[in-house]
């Protein structure tokens, strides 16, 4: 794969820039799954006023441009791997709230409810052990796809010069390829293949997921 402008090797750039691109992936998704499974279950088990709150949040969260706010949060306090995660969580929360949310509206008024509920079963125990557990399948498939765009958003903002600059990501290898496209174009080439394929992939496995977990496209 050659070597960058100051003779460092490419390759052992991409393996190290894997870690911290998958672990601001992954970290960053889960931020955004726990966030949403705990927003979407309160407002779509209370209903009401509670749920009318939340979603308004939550849409104001869906409408504001992702990167815009990711740019202007990582500017003023900082592009470190864990700023950067907090904020792509912050950020990536409504998709998982609103699949709950649905999911919830559903199954709260099955029988395995009104049963529990007869038998005295507390509020936290009837959401997060009774019904929460049948309507994780569609979060986990989107947590497999916020993987993905994690990665992506990181990359971005390494591209940009926002990222952490004692880490060597994909995106920082991009950034640092521009100046040098015409002469050394493998420098952007292998970052950005890596980042298409890993995307890619967490994608497949997405769809893989959704054909796995997904009821109604099983063989009856």
């Amino acid at each position: 794969m050659g070597t960058d402008h100051v003779g460092r090797d490419i390759y052992s750039g991409i393996i190290w820039g894997t870690r911290v691109s998958v672990m601001v992936g992954l970290l960053s998704a889960a931020t955004a799954a726990s966030i949403g499974i705990i927003i979407g279950s309160v407002a779509g088990y209370s209903g009401g006023v509670i749920d009318d709150l939340l979603m308004r949040a939550t849409e104001f969260f869906q409408i504001v441009p992702r990167l815009v706010l990711a740019l202007v949060i990582v500017a003023l306090f900082g592009g470190s791997v864990w700023n950067v995660i907090v904020v792509i969580g912050l950020l990536s929360w409504p998709t998982a709230a609103r699949l709950i949310r649905a999911q919830f509206f559903t199954l709260k008024e099955r029988a395995f409810v009104e049963a529990a509920k007869s038998l005295g079963v507390g509020t936290f125990t009837m959401v997060f052990e009774e019904i929460l557990p049948n309507a994780i399948a569609p979060v986990i498939v989107q947590t497999s796809l916020e993987v993905a765009n994690a990665i992506l958003l990181e990359s971005m903002l390494s591209f940009l010069g926002l990222g952490d600059p004692s880490e060597f990501t994909w995106g920082y290898m991009l950034n640092s390829a521009q100046r040098y496209l015409r002469i050394s174009w493998w420098m952007a080439l292998f970052p950005g293949v890596a980042i298409l394929t890993t995307v890619m992939a967490l994608n497949l496995m997405g769809d893989g997921l959704n054909d796995a977990l997904n009821p109604r496209l099983k063989e009856r």
